[in-house]
């Protein structure tokens, strides 16, 4: 007997809605599947993690662009940056003593990034507040060469003993007079420079004229020293200087001069005005100045090596970057008397030595 009509209605209703709820379940039931990712093509370079040494961007300020001494320290920076992948911003004051300039280059490598910065201080009392704000800022600030004063207004120094460089070169002197009744010149840096003080006072200390050490602020003359100028490290002032030295006092036996440009200018005073005898000693081993004494011009002169100063000072930056450890105190990076008229008693090398450890152009 066949169901009625209205009953396989019902029944056909029933069977969708079971239809309906199965495939309800089903689509609850099973996640959507993922939607195909584009293939990268095969010859995309793959992005390149960068790292921490691309970051790092060391400072250096120099004095002036073009004493040898500050070429050769630029160089060495740049080689060490170079070996450790980091970034050396340069600059430098357009003479020496110019401190407008490097406030404002140590404020430049601040908002460029740089991590610390290495400077040669002109005017090593007034470059510390700008160098108080780099630090505050959180750059690490290395001095080279020339301390601040104070010496704490830098987290570190890495430079020559510039008061030994200036003993070296008075013990020196102080042998090869002997008992001569002494005249002395001196051709300084300039007022208030530290470098200069200190290897002023170390030569005065090296010849047994006075009771001197490191820590004294003024340069120090006593009666034998009868004539002291300024030359700001520069041969044709050192010239004039010694002019006006031999024009107060013609029987100058004695001369110091701060550095080797310096004892060349006197050395021409000296040639003018048709004196000989007189002893020069200087205080860098550049080169030019060790050539100087190998011909002559300069008895002896104090070598320093301004290529360690500046490789050690960026490798102490790259590292702070890195680690968060600071520079700290003083690193002496040496220095040597060189000389081919040794004297007993006074430890030197002669200028075979000097020419092949000095800096600037032979």
């Amino acid at each position: 007997m066949f169901p009625s009509l209205a009953s396989a209605h019902r029944t056909g209703w029933v069977r969708l809605f079971v239809v309906v709820c199965c495939l309800a379940l089903l689509l609850t039931a099973c996640p959507a599947p993922a939607a195909p990712q584009a293939a990268a093509p095969s010859d995309a370079p793959a992005a390149a993690e960068p790292t921490a040494a691309e970051e790092i961007i060391v400072g250096l300020i120099t004095k002036t662009e073009t004493n040898p001494f500050f070429v050769k320290m630029k160089e060495g920076a740049q080689a060490k940056a170079d070996e450790l992948g980091a970034k050396l911003l340069t600059a430098a004051g357009s003479f020496d003593g110019d401190n407008a300039s490097q406030v404002t280059a140590i404020e430049n490598m601040v908002n460029a990034g740089a991590k610390g910065i290495l400077i040669i201080p002109s005017d090593t009392k007034a470059i510390v507040p700008a160098i108080q704000k780099a630090r505050e800022a959180g750059v690490v600030v290395i001095a080279l060469d020339t301390p601040t004063d104070p010496q704490d207004g830098t987290d570190a120094l890495f430079a020559t003993d510039n008061f030994k460089a200036g003993l070296l070169i008075g013990q020196y002197a102080k042998a090869v007079m002997g008992d001569k009744p002494l005249k002395i010149a001196t051709l300084d840096l300039a007022p208030g420079i530290t470098v200069g003080i200190l290897r002023h006072n170390g030569f005065i200390a090296g010849m047994g004229l006075a009771e001197v050490d490191a820590t004294a602020t003024d340069l120090v003359n006593p009666e034998q020293v009868v004539c002291s100028q300024d030359t700001q490290g520069d041969q044709a002032k050192g010239q004039t200087a010694m002019e006006n030295c031999l024009t107060k006092d013609p029987e100058i036996n004695l001369v110091y001069t701060i550095n080797e440009p310096a004892a060349f200018g006197a050395h021409t005073a000296i040639k003018n005005a048709g004196l000989e005898g007189i002893v020069v000693v200087s205080v860098d081993g550049g080169c030019v100045g060790t050539q100087g004494v190998k011909d002559g011009q300069i008895v002896a002169t104090s070598q320093q090596y301004p290529l360690k100063m500046a490789s050690l000072g960026v490798e102490a930056v790259v590292n702070f970057a890195k680690t968060g450890e600071k520079a700290s105190g003083y690193t002496d990076t040496g220095v040597t008397l060189i000389t081919d008229t040794a004297v007993e008693g006074v430890e030197s090398e002669d200028t075979v030595f000097g020419l092949e450890n000095c800096w600037g152009d032979k």
